[in-house]
């Protein structure tokens, strides 16, 4: 049975991802209840959305995990992408837009793996000051958030890797690394030789972030597949935003970084958003949630004003051939749903997680600072700012 889906351009799914665990320290497990105590629910509700809080998965915490130095904590990781995976395969099917309150950027896999049980072709964009190109091999930490992108294009943990049954999840001509200013050396030397599609921070401070933005999106055949929007605030300069893991200065301010997501959040294939690597811990007073809440409701906020959208390709669900059009969860049929937070049914994990779509602490070095060079082969400079953080 093949599935259309018809977006609700009006409705977001709020999904919870609390962990830790692929990062370098405890307390981004705290983020999703630190962003609904801040309001985000009454926010999104009041700008006019219809919310339907999927809830949060259970919690994972960072451990040192010595037994596994080359991918620390990999079987959590794995553990909450399977138990939040099914929830986003509920949430795309509705044709509400995923919204998940992550802690560590690992929560991504499970964000495209939900996309991709319905749209064969899902592209990424990252929005990150690092690269998440490091390997097991050469991972100088073990951390398996450093290695993001590699584990989504097929690279990475091959217990992340295997997560998709079928990898890549995303091949590397589809991935796009917007805002990275922190490169370690093995990582440079894969972007240069990789398809993948890099925006450098000192080039879009150039360019205008609005700008690049739109040609990543022309570049990743936005306007006809699906893409998953992952945004690492760690991308935003320390001076605007400090309650990350590794703030540094320099890169991209966050009136830049605001800019560049308005683009991106206004598209109708817009497949998922995640947010990642905030640390409540490092936000004493609040001010940081509020701040994050004010971007997430600004930047989404024109989605309000476009039609209802089909997606730009149909998947096989199940075998056979009739077309269904989806409603949203909650949502009576022939009804049209008054705006407000709703809670998902208890059956809603009845979902068949079958996939029809075929489809890495001990201390670190800092990451390696990159001259700019001319003549390079993509028409990105490679400039990398001097890192400040431990690498990933």
């Amino acid at each position: 049975m093949a599935v259309k889906i018809v977006r609700q351009v009006k409705s977001i799914a709020l999904l919870g991802a609390p962990t830790s665990a692929a990062g370098l320290a405890s307390g981004q497990e705290g983020a999703p209840a630190a962003l609904r105590s801040a309001g985000l629910l009454d926010r999104l509700t009041s700008a006019g959305f219809q919310v339907t809080d999927y809830g949060d998965c259970a919690p994972r915490v960072y451990k040192a995990d010595d037994e596994h130095p080359r991918a620390r904590n990999v079987n959590e990781v794995l553990a909450i992408l399977e138990e939040l995976r099914p929830k986003v395969e509920i949430a795309v099917k509705s044709g509400a837009l995923p919204v998940i309150l992550a802690g560590d950027d690992s929560v991504v896999l499970a964000a495209i793996a939900g996309a991709r049980r319905y749209y064969r072709h899902v592209s990424l964009i990252s929005v990150d000051r690092d690269a998440g190109l490091n390997v097991p091999a050469t991972t100088p930490s073990g951390c398996v958030d450093g290695m993001v992108i590699s584990h989504v294009t097929g690279r990475g943990a091959p217990e992340l890797v295997r997560f998709w049954g079928e990898p890549p999840l995303v091949r590397e001509p589809d991935v796009a690394v917007f805002g990275i200013d922190r490169v370690d050396e093995p990582e440079q030397r894969w972007l240069v030789r990789s398809p993948l599609h890099r925006y450098l921070a000192v080039d879009l401070k150039k360019r205008g972030p609005a700008v690049a933005a739109q040609e990543a999106l022309e570049t990743m055949h936005g306007s006809r597949h699906e893409f998953v929007l992952l945004l690492d605030l760690d991308v935003v300069a320390s001076e605007d935003f400090a309650a990350t893991n590794y703030p540094g200065s320099g890169g991209l301010s966050l009136d830049e970084v605001r800019q560049a997501l308005a683009v991106f959040a206004r598209q109708p294939n817009l497949a998922a958003l995640v947010l990642a690597g905030y640390n409540p811990t490092r936000d004493a007073d609040g001010s940081g949630a509020k701040i994050l809440v004010d971007l997430l409701v600004d930047v989404l906020a024109p989605r309000l004003q476009a039609p209802p959208a089909e997606g730009t390709e149909s998947a096989t669900a199940t075998a056979g051939a009739a077309t269904i059009e989806e409603t949203p969860v909650n949502v009576s049929e022939n009804t049209e749903p008054a705006a407000g937070s709703i809670s998902v049914p208890a059956n809603a994990s009845s979902e068949p997680p079958d996939i029809a779509a075929p489809a890495s602490e001990s201390v670190a070095p800092e990451k390696t600072a990159v001259p700019s060079s001319d003549g390079t082969p993509d028409k990105h400079s490679d400039v990398v700012s001097e890192g400040e953080p431990p690498a990933e």
